[in-house]
């Protein structure tokens, strides 16, 4: 599928991006003849610089009723728990959930790594780094497609869940 200057789509592991422009690319690096997605992540900085003929996931933005209908079907979502306590294991096991390329998982793995946190009453900078980039992926998406700033999606959750639906 051609996306086009402007659509909204969520690119691998960088989450939701604007498309900014697509084209061949005149810098070193690129090939010549080929065209390129130039992709903009809504969270985080940076340029990521695609082949539009890439194997890699790229797939359009979840819309409105797709978005409500997910965050309704939040508390049915388990965590993602890791009961290995390898660094490597662990790392691991949240990286294969984030290739799944769903906000079920991306809930999956927030859920997980909250619980981990809260068993264990200790911080770790890895843990939270983890939740905060599943988090920011999901409220990338969610963000675009309800049409709010990333910034209240969490209270946008909270409200429907708690009954007082938008």
């Amino acid at each position: 599928m051609l996306y086009k200057v402007g659509d909204k789509i969520v690119y691998g592991e960088n989450g939701a991006c604007n498309v900014e422009a697509v084209g061949e690319l005149s810098f070193s690096g690129a090939q010549p003849g080929r065209k390129y997605y130039t992709l903009r992540p809504l969270a985080g900085s940076g340029t990521c610089f695609v082949p539009v003929d890439t194997a890699l996931f790229i797939r359009p933005v979840i819309s409105k009723k797709e978005a409500l209908a997910f965050i309704d079907s939040i508390p049915s979502i388990e965590p993602a728990i890791c009961y290995d306590n390898r660094f490597n294991h662990v790392d691991a096991f949240y990286r294969d959930l984030f290739k799944q390329h769903t906000n079920e998982a991306l809930v999956s793995i927030i859920k997980g790594l909250r619980l981990r946190m809260t068993e264990r009453k200790t911080k770790s900078g890895r843990i939270e780094a983890t939740a905060k980039r599943a988090q920011d992926m999901l409220h990338g998406e969610l963000s675009i497609a309800l049409g709010i700033e990333m910034k209240e999606v969490e209270q946008f959750i909270t409200e429907r869940l708690d009954g007082n639906p938008d």
